[in-house]
């Protein structure tokens, strides 16, 4: 997931999967003279939330001595999550958010010169996504969580934790002395996600090992399900020129209603 001259850039976000990440690369690879480590925050503008998380986020990358950038929804996008919200947007908060904030966290790191991208996802969150493309019927999207190939303008992501259960980071974060914030997203609720991390619980408690079986049959699907959806080489949006599979991305669209 790492290579000679790699600059890393780690997505923080204050929590404990994103803090337990940029502790766990900087004790790996703090030392290298080859390897850089940046820390990318995105503040997308959820009052009560957002500021306390980074705070967390800049203290602790303070502590380590790893530069800090800090990206907003408002800065970008002249309108910040609870005002998208407030507007009536069409669609769930949780749609909006995770759309923009993508799409933010591989510019602001492409712009920060990284050549990878390194998110906090652990094993609870690659099965419950794995669920949730499945229970839409989005094999598509199912597919391009193994990506086949470099996509221009996209930088690559690694998932370092991705098959660590979310209480082990926990515990790890805790048995560290990590300084993580604990709380929840005030929108979390109304996401389909939390339905499917409640059934994948309760599997897990009944039947141990569930999420990993789920997760290793993403693995042994993704290569023969590529024949059948090959990846397609990206355009750039005609609006802001990030990469997208279409004319104009979804950021680009959400935005536009």
């Amino acid at each position: 997931m790492v290579d000679k001259g790699d600059t890393i850039a780690v997505g923080l976000s204050g929590g404990k999967d994103s803090s337990v990440l940029l502790y766990i690369l900087h004790k790996l690879f703090g030392q290298r003279p080859d390897i850089t480590i940046i820390a990318i925050s995105i503040d997308e503008g959820i009052k009560g939330y957002r500021q306390e998380t980074l705070e967390f986020a800049k203290d602790f990358s303070q502590s380590l001595g790893v530069k800090h950038i800090i990206a907003s929804f408002k800065s970008e996008y002249d309108k910040s999550l609870d005002e998208i919200v407030a507007n009536g947007g069409e669609k769930g908060p949780c749609s909006y958010c995770g759309a923009l904030r993508k799409h933010l966290l591989n510019k602001t790191a492409r712009e920060a010169g990284a050549t990878r991208l390194a998110v906090g996802h652990n094993l609870d969150d690659e099965a419950q996504t794995v669920m949730m493309n499945l229970l839409r019927g989005d094999v598509e999207r199912l597919v391009r969580m193994s990506p086949g190939c470099v996509q221009p303008g996209l930088i690559l992501r690694s998932k370092p934790l991705r098959d660590i259960p979310e209480r082990e980071v926990a515990l790890y974060a805790l048995l560290n002395h990590i300084p993580v914030d604990f709380s929840e997203c005030p929108y979390a609720y109304t996401a389909i996600r939390g339905e499917v991390r409640d059934m994948l619980n309760d599997f897990e408690v009944k039947h141990p090992g569930t999420k990993y079986s789920v997760l290793r049959s993403l693995d042994k699907l993704a290569e023969p399900l590529r024949h059948t959806f090959p990846q397609i080489i990206l355009n750039q949006c005609l609006k802001c020129g990030e990469p997208t599979a279409s004319d104009i991305c979804q950021s680009c669209k959400l935005l536009g209603k």
